[in-house]
């Protein structure tokens, strides 16, 4: 079975910008309806929160601090893994076509055109593979950057959904 990472849709940068937007989204309706069931119990309760409430504002520090922590962390290892190294490629690679645009500039024969339009090419070509590779490392980083607050913010918008069990 593949996981959704290996998939071939997630090497082209569009569909993981895509994804992006996508649990970007559900992420912030699930936030919003949290945020607003959240916001009710505390308004209800007033001055005098319950033990439940309590612990509910306890828990919702302790996970906002462990998913900031984690996205933080998801956003530091693949920035060194593999984003510095693009950056570095795309960055020689930007020098190298324009040296081959120069190049080209001063071609004196059709021969020299020909070879010279050639290196360009594919110095050109080349540089906007890189790109296209640092565009889905990118939205890698914010995949797994978002990763752990929106898994937060859709288990607590079903489990604040749930009717709360009466007292007994």
């Amino acid at each position: 079975m593949r996981t959704p990472n290996t998939s071939p849709r997630f090497f082209n940068p569009l569909m993981l910008w895509t994804d992006v937007a996508l649990k970007t989204g559900e992420m912030l309706v699930s936030s919003g309806s949290v945020i607003q069931m959240r916001t009710s119990r505390m308004a209800m309760h007033g001055l005098q929160p319950s033990p439940a409430d309590m612990r509910e504002i306890h828990l919702m520090s302790e996970e906002k601090l462990a998913a900031a922590t984690e996205s933080g962390t998801a956003i530091v290892n693949q920035l060194h893994t593999t984003s510095y190294a693009l950056v570095n490629r795309a960055v020689q690679q930007w020098f190298e076509s324009h040296g081959a645009l120069w190049s080209l500039a001063t071609s004196f024969t059709p021969a020299q055109l020909l070879t010279r339009s050639q290196a360009l090419l594919d110095a050109s070509t080349r540089l906007v593979h890189t790109w296209s590779q640092l565009s889905s490392a990118s939205a890698r980083i914010a995949q797994r950057a978002l990763k752990p607050i929106h898994a937060k913010a859709t288990s607590n918008a079903r489990r604040l959904a749930l009717p709360a069990p009466a007292a007994a």
